[in-house]
């Protein structure tokens, strides 16, 4: 794979993303509230918001009838947007949490009374078995001896030894293994999966010890909290999201499970009209982390085997996620912009004397993110309409001692490389890098396949 050449930067200003209003920096990321129906049911808090896959899909010219990819698709933003506006969408993703996730608030199966009853039967038979409790759960009180006949719920030890010490108390704990064996036991199958969701919901936002900002990590420690009342709200949000459905327009969405690198199984050769998404970013975010908990109480991973074949089907990003076997650098083995990186990151790791082994494999890692992204984009090729347009959502980083890495031109490279076009490279925010305290851009690469 020859480098390409460029006459950067190929970069416009925020007012020529798209045609909606201009944001503030500080705002452009958030979520607004008309937006929240169905979107806010989970997500990452990484996503980028929905008014972004808009801005795009108008920019893209999309309509009714044409299909909207999504290969990195997360917790289903890009999909459940295209949805909401009468778009095909596919995605593909690799973390079976968040594809659970992307899959049911894409699919909506039942109405909203038929949801709410369900929610009160599993809410009434959880009450039950927590009245031993000295703890209601309608009122939180200091924790106080349990009866001798009542002990409290736990993960199995494999299980529990994936999660981050403290992320969630014996109690709250117990609550929820309570509440999702009713929800198992007591709901209709085709309800299982909201009703399941919104427990994660619920994990993550009000059950749990975790706090994210935007590093996941453990704040406070909760002796207690009213786990199946906040989970019986959440489902009530749900509901009221599900009374707009009927008159939404009709929309196919279908989410697989799936590595981005590997997609002819579930794509149809020039199928695709147009992409949009956001891959991991090149940086020591373990993204497992950030739904680690839920992955665990819903038994989509349960121990250390479970999470490193996980891991195996994720573009290398972060050092945790290296193994033996990688080859997915070879794919950028005469890319000498990425090998220069690559090297730098190595001379300043001796320089400093960074010697464990993890900062050792920043060099490798760094290699590993683009060849990988450059697979993905050469394996992409045969599924697209000529003339698709693309939308990659990227970010600088200077995880890896503080070397900038501009991931956005180098993607640009590569892809121009692979044939593509590059149109151009908007800017979509600015944020803080943790690692120099500097404002650093994120970015949309747009793309268009010409075609034969």
């Amino acid at each position: 794979m020859p480098p390409a050449t460029l006459t950067p930067p190929f970069i416009s200003p925020p007012a020529a993303v798209a045609p909606g209003p201009i944001r503030a920096n500080a705002v452009i990321n958030k979520v607004d509230g008309a937006d929240k129906s169905f979107h806010d049911w989970y997500r990452f808090v990484l996503s980028f918001p929905p008014h972004l896959v808009r801005d795009y899909c108008a920019r893209f010219d999309l309509a009714p009838g044409q299909t909207l990819l999504d290969p990195f698709s997360g917790t289903g933003t890009t999909v459940l947007e295209a949805k909401l506006n009468g778009i095909d969408a596919i995605g593909l993703e690799a973390n079976p949490m968040a594809h659970f996730a992307g899959v049911t608030k894409t699919a909506w199966s039942c109405s909203p009374g038929t949801l709410r009853r369900a929610a009160d039967k599993v809410m009434d038979a959880a009450l039950r078995e927590l009245k031993h409790l000295k703890l209601a759960d309608e009122v939180l009180n200091p924790l106080k001896a349990l009866p001798a006949e009542m002990s409290l719920r736990t993960l199995p030890p494999e299980a529990e030894a994936l999660l981050l010490k403290r992320s969630i108390s014996p109690v709250p704990l117990h609550k929820a293994l309570v509440l999702l064996e009713k929800i198992e036991a007591e709901a209709p199958p085709k309800l299982r999966g909201m009703l399941r969701l919104a427990l994660a919901r619920e994990l993550v936002s009000s059950i749990s010890n975790l706090h994210f900002g935007p590093e996941v990590g453990v704040r406070g420690y909760k002796v207690d909290t009213p786990a199946v009342t906040a989970w019986r709200s959440r489902v009530e949000i749900m509901a009221d999201d599900l009374e707009r459905a009927p008159d939404l327009p009709a929309a196919s969405a279908r989410i697989a499970l799936a590595d981005a690198r590997d997609m002819a199984r579930h794509l149809e050769p020039g199928s695709i009209d147009a992409v949009f998404t956001s891959p991991p970013y090149p940086n020591e975010k373990d993204y497992t982390r950030t739904t680690r908990l839920e992955s665990v109480l819903l038994g989509f991973v349960n121990d250390k085997t479970q999470m490193r074949a996980l891991k195996k089907t994720l573009l290398r990003s972060n050092t945790r996620g290296v193994y033996r076997g990688d080859e997915d650098d070879t794919f950028v083995a005469q890319f000498s912009r990425v090998q220069d990186i690559a090297e730098e990151i190595e001379r300043r790791r001796i320089a400093m004397g960074k010697t464990s082994g993890f900062e050792r494999m920043y060099a490798r890692v760094t290699k590993l993110y683009f060849g990988g992204m450059a697979r993905h984009l050469a394996d992409l090729r045969p599924f697209l309409k000529p003339g698709a347009r693309l939308g990659y959502v990227v970010g600088d980083q200077a995880s890896y001692l503080q070397v900038m890495i501009r991931t956005g031109q180098l993607l640009a490279e590569i892809a121009e490389s692979l044939g593509y076009r590059v149109d151009s490279i908007d800017l979509f925010r600015t944020r803080l890098a943790t690692a120099t305290k500097e404002q650093i851009r994120e970015e949309v690469l747009v793309l268009t396949w010409p075609g034969a």
